[in-house]
C-alpha cells in the first residue's frame, strides 16, 4: 500500500494539520492500493499564507526566468512521463497505451504549448501612441481544482499559464486520482521553483474545495469539473468577489450529413466517444444523423461498438478500461436504464459488465438509436461509452437539435461540402467545432458556452485568464520604429 498522506506546502512535504485518511481505489479490481490525506479549511490557510508570501518576489520575476524554470519542469515531466503514464493508468483506469500515448503525453503537448506563448506574449504595450500604457499583471493567488477524468491534461492547463505569468497557487486534485498530483508534486520541487509558488492539498470538493472558493487570502478559483461542482465554487467565490473561470459538462453533437463519407464518419464518431471510456467533456456523445443515411449508420455504428475490447488497464493495447468509481459506475448503469425505459432503441450494449467480469468498474460499450431530444440519455452527460443515435432531416433541424441542451462545450461537423461545413459550425453553440475529424493544434483555446463554462484554457487564452489588464494613462509612449 502506497503512503502519500503528506501535503506539498511550502516547499516542503508537510503531513495534515489533522489525521484524515482516504483509500485510492485501483478502479480495475476495487482493491485499495493507495492512502492519501484528506485536508481541512486549516490546510488550506497554510497553504494560502504560503502562497502570499511568495507572490511578490514571484510576480517579479522577469518572464525569462519564468521560462527556464518552466523548461526546467518540461525536461524533469519528459524524464518521469513513464512514471506518470503508470500513476494514471492504475488510479483512473486508463489502459496503458492510452495513459502513455495521450493521458501522460498531454502533460508534455500543454507544457510545450505554454512556452511557446508565454515566449512571444506582450506583458507591456502602448495603446495607440496616445500616452497609454497597457500592462499584463498576474491576478495573485490562484485556487484550482481539477477532475480525475484526464488529471495530467488539466492540472496542466492551470498551473502551467498560472506559473507562467508569474501567480502562485494552491492545487486540489480529485482525491479519486490524486497520485499523478503528488507525482507532478516531485516534479515542481525538482525543477526549482521557489518555496511557496507551488501548493498542493487534497482533499473533498464540499471540504477543501469550499475552504479555498470562500478564501479572502485566493483571488482567482480556476475549476473543471461538474456544473454542479463548478456551481458551487461560483457560489462560494461571491462573497470576495474573486475571478473565477470554470470549465464543465459537455454533451456534444455529431452531425453526420448524407454527403459525407457515412461509413467512415460514423466509425471515428464512435471510437472518439468511447475513447477513455467515454470520459471526457468533449466526447461526441450525440450523433445527429441525416434520415437517408440513418439506418446504414445505425448498423455501423452497432458493429463498431460491438467490436471494442474492454480489458484490463494495466496491458497495452487498444481496449476501454473500466470507469473511475463506484459512484461512476452506478450512475452511467442508471443512465442506460432510463434510456430503456423512456424508449431508446438499445442496439448494442447495456446494463451490467461485460462478458468474463464480476468485478471492476467495466461497463459495455453501448449505443442507442432513435433517441430524441426530450430523452434523459440525450440531455445528460453520462461520462461513460454510450452514444446516442438522433435522426434528422435537414440542416435547420439538424442545427436546432444540436443546440438544444444546457451544454456547449464542443461540437463536430461531417460533411463533404467544405461550404456547408463551414456555415453549420458558424451556428453552433459551442466554443469548439472540428470538421470532418480535423485536429485541433496545440495550444488552441478549450472552453465552451452555456453551463459548459466560462473562460479559456490553452496558448494565450490560458495565459490571458491568469492575468489583470491595468490601463496607466500619462505614459510616455515608446519611439515608433524606425522607418
Amino acid at each position: 500500500m502506497l503512503n502519500k498522506t503528506d501535503f506539498y506546502i511550502n516547499g516542503a512535504w508537510t503531513p495534515p494539520a489533522t489525521p484524515n485518511n482516504f483509500e485510492v481505489i485501483n478502479p480495475a479490481d476495487e482493491v485499495a492500493f493507495a492512502t492519501i490525506s484528506m485536508g481541512s479549511a486549516e490546510d488550506i490557510d497554510r497553504a494560502v499564507k504560503a502562497a502570499r508570501a511568495a507572490f511578490p518576489a514571484y510576480a517579479a520575476m522577469k518572464p525569462e526566468e519564468r521560462v527556464a524554470l518552466l523548461d526546467k519542469l518540461l525536461e524533469v515531466y519528459k524524464r518521469r512521463t513513464d512514471e506518470m503514464a503508470e500513476a494514471i493508468s492504475k488510479e483512473m483506469g486508463a489502459p496503458m497505451t492510452l495513459a502513455t500515448q495521450a493521458q501522460s503525453a498531454a502533460g508534455i503537448g500543454n507544457l510545450i504549448g505554454f512556452l511557446k506563448a508565454l515566449k512571444t506574449f506582450q506583458f507591456e504595450h502602448d495603446f495607440n501612441q496616445k500616452g497609454e500604457h497597457i500592462i499584463h499583471e498576474p491576478i495573485g493567488v490562484c485556487g484550482l481544482i481539477t477532475p480525475w477524468n484526464w488529471p495530467m491534461n488539466q492540472i496542466i492547463l492551470k498551473v502551467a499559464p498560472a506559473l507562467a505569468v508569474g501567480c502562485t497557487m494552491i492545487l486540489k486534485p480529485s482525491e479519486i486520482s490524486p497520485l499523478s498530483a503528488h507525482l507532478f508534486a516531485e516534479m515542481i520541487d525538482e525543477a526549482g521553483f521557489p518555496p511557496g509558488v507551488f501548493n498542493l492539498v487534497n482533499g473533498e470538493g464540499p471540504v477543501v474545495g469550499e475552504a479555498m472558493s470562500r478564501h479572502p487570502g485566493i483571488d482567482m478559483m480556476s475549476f473543471t469539473g461538474s456544473a454542479r461542482g463548478g456551481t458551487a465554487v461560483a457560489v462560494a467565490s461571491a462573497a470576495t468577489v474573486k475571478r473565477v473561470t470554470l470549465e464543465l459538462g459537455g454533451k456534444s453533437p455529431n452531425i453526420v450529413f448524407e454527403d459525407s463519407d457515412v461509413a467512415k464518419s460514423v466509425k471515428r464518431g464512435v471510437i472518439h466517444c468511447m475513447n477513455n471510456t467515454g470520459q471526457s467533456c468533449n466526447a461526441p456523445t450525440r450523433m445527429l444523423v441525416h434520415k437517408s443515411v440513418y439506418d446504414e449508420a445505425v448498423n455501423i455504428a452497432g458493429e463498431v461498438a460491438a467490436s471494442i475490447e474492454v480489458g484490463d488497464p494495466s496491458e497495452e493495447g487498444r481496449h476501454i478500461g473500466p470507469l473511475v468509481s463506484q459512484m461512476q459506475y452506478d450512475k452511467v448503469q442508471g443512465l442506460i436504464e432510463t434510456a430503456i425505459a423512456e424508449g431508446a432503441r438499445l442496439v448494442t450494449g447495456g446494463t451490467g459488465r461485460p462478458e468474463g467480469f464480476n468485478r471492476g468498474y467495466y461497463v459495455r460499450p453501448t449505443i442507442f438509436a432513435d433517441v430524441n431530444n426530450e430523452m434523459t440519455i440525450a440531455q445528460e452527460e453520462v461520462f461513460g461509452p454510450v452514444l446516442v443515435m438522433i435522426p434528422f432531416s435537414d440542416e435547420e433541424e439538424a442545427i436546432s437539435i444540436a443546440n438544444d441542451t444546457p451544454y456547449g462545450l464542443a461540437a463536430y461537423v461531417q460533411s463533404g461540402s467544405q461550404e456547408r461545413a463551414e456555415r453549420v459550425a458558424r451556428r453552433l453553440r459551442a466554443g469548439m467545432v472540428q470538421i470532418n475529424s480535423a485536429q485541433r493544434p496545440s495550444g488552441s483555446p478549450f472552453g465552451g458556452y452555456k453551463m459548459s463554462g466560462n473562460g479559456r484554457e490553452g496558448g494565450k487564452w490560458g495565459l490571458e485568464d491568469f492575468l489583470e489588464v491595468k490601463a496607466v494613462s500619462g505614459w510616455t509612449p515608446s519611439a515608433p520604429p524606425a522607418e
